[in-house]
C-alpha cells in the first residue's frame, strides 16, 4: 500500500454490506473497494455494450459514472440494451437519462451523471479528462479514434469493445504501456465497408460476453492490479464457438501518428468536418450545428406544429413529416437527427429548411 492509499476514506457499514461478496474476492478486498468508491469513469455510448458496462460499474460501486449518449430509446433497442423498457421506447427517452434512472435505482450511493450529447472534437476533452478511465460503448469508429486521441494526450486508459452479429472484440489500452488504437488500425474503416448491428444484426448474449470482459479489465485498472491486465486483443464468435486472444504487447509503433508522433488528428478536426454524420446503418443522418444552441423545445413545438405531427418530451422534439416518410428529431443543443434517409445532402437540406440555424 502506498501513502495515497492511507488517505482513502473508510467504508461505511452499508458499503460493507452492499459490496461484501465483491470484497471477499482477495484481489479486490476492502482496500480495492475503497478505491472503486473513489474512482471516476466515463462511458461513451449507452447502447448495448454501454448499458451492460454501466450496470456492472454501478453495481460494483464505482463512485462517479458519467454516461454519454446522443440518442434516444427505440423499440428495436430492447432486445439487447438491458437498462431500457417499453415505456422508455414509447416516450423516446434519451438513453443517458433513462439509463441514469435505472442505475440510480440500483445504487443510490454513487453519482451518476447523464450527458445527452454527441461526443465530438469540441467537447471530448471537457467530458473525458476528469476521469480515471474511459469505457467504449459506442458503435462508431470515428468516435473511438477520438477517444484514443484524448486517452493518449491526457494519459487516461480506455477499454475498446465492439460487437456485431455473433462476433466481439475487446482491447485494453494504457497510454505509454500498450499500443494505442491507431497502432493497430491506422484509420477507421470506410463508410459502409464495416458490418453494423443494423446491417448484420447482433446476438444479445454476445453483448454480455464482450462488456463483461471490458468491465473486468476496468476493475483491474481501478484497483491498481495492472499486472493482471491481459496483453491480448480478445476475440469471440459465440455462435461458432471460437475464442482467441492475439498478443499485441509488442505492437506499439514508433511512427504511430497518435502515440508515436503525438498528432491528435481526430481531436483537432474542425467542427465543420463533423457537422453531418450517417448513423450506423440506421437510415438516419445527424446534423450538428457548428456552435451548440440553447433551444426552447416548447417554442419549437409551436413553430413546427403546422408542418406535421409533433411529439415532445423534456429532452427532444419529434416532427413526423408523413408525406416525406421522414421524422426530424430536434434536441435542445440544436442537434437534429433526420430519420428516413441516409443521404447527408438531403438531411442538411431539411435542416436548413425547417431549423435554419
Amino acid at each position: 500500500m502506498n501513502a495515497a492509499d492511507h488517505l482513502l476514506p473508510p467504508l461505511t457499514g452499508l458499503d460493507r454490506e452492499r459490496y461484501s461478496r465483491q470484497m471477499l474476492f482477495a484481489p479486490i478486498g476492502e482496500e480495492g473497494q475503497a478505491k472503486l468508491l473513489q474512482a471516476r469513469i466515463a462511458i461513451v455510448g449507452m447502447g448495448a455494450l454501454g448499458t451492460v458496462l454501466a450496470n456492472h460499474m454501478a453495481r460494483a460501486g464505482i463512485g462517479f459514472i458519467r454516461i454519454i449518449d446522443r440518442d434516444f430509446v427505440e423499440r428495436s433497442n430492447l432486445q439487447r440494451q438491458m437498462l431500457y423498457d417499453e415505456e422508455d421506447a414509447a416516450s423516446s427517452s434519451p438513453k443517458a437519462e433513462a439509463g441514469a434512472a435505472r442505475l440510480r435505482a440500483a445504487n443510490s450511493g454513487i453519482i451518476i451523471e447523464p450527458v445527452v450529447a454527441d461526443l465530438n472534437a469540441t467537447n471530448a476533452e471537457e467530458l473525458l479528462t476528469d476521469v480515471d478511465l474511459i469505457l467504449d460503448g459506442t458503435d462508431n469508429f470515428a468516435v473511438r479514434f477520438l477517444i484514443n486521441d484524448v486517452s493518449v494526450k491526457h494519459g487516461i486508459p480506455w477499454i475498446y469493445g465492439g460487437a456485431v452479429s455473433s462476433r466481439g472484440v475487446s482491447l485494453t489500452i494504457v497510454p505509454g504501456e500498450t499500443p494505442c488504437l491507431r497502432c493497430l488500425f491506422g484509420q477507421p474503416p470506410g463508410q459502409g465497408t464495416a458490418e453494423t448491428c443494423d446491417t448484420a444484426g447482433v446476438l444479445g448474449p454476445l453483448i454480455h460476453v464482450v462488456a463483461s470482459h471490458q468491465a473486468t479489465e476496468a476493475l483491474k485498472l481501478l484497483v491498481g492490479a495492472r499486472a493482471a491486465l491481459t496483453p491480448k486483443m480478445m476475440h469471440w464468435d459465440i455462435w461458432y464457438n471460437q475464442h482467441a486472444g492475439i498478443d499485441v504487447s509488442q505492437a506499439r509503433k514508433a511512427d504511430c501518428p497518435c502515440c508515436g508522433q503525438l498528432s491528435f488528428d481526430y481531436l483537432e478536426a474542425s467542427v465543420e468536418e463533423d457537422t453531418i454524420q450517417s448513423l450506423c446503418g440506421r437510415n438516419s443522418v445527424q446534423v450538428q450545428p457548428s456552435r451548440p444552441q440553447r433551444l426552447s423545445l416548447a417554442d419549437w413545438e409551436a413553430r413546427l406544429a403546422p408542418l406535421g405531427r409533433i411529439e415532445r418530451n423534456p429532452f427532444l422534439l419529434k416532427l413526423h413529416l408523413d408525406d416525406k416518410g421522414m421524422t426530424l428529431v430536434l434536441f435542445p443543443d440544436g442537434r437534429l437527427i433526420v430519420q428516413g434517409t441516409d443521404d447527408p445532402v438531403a438531411a442538411k437540406s431539411l435542416y436548413s429548411r425547417y431549423i435554419g440555424m
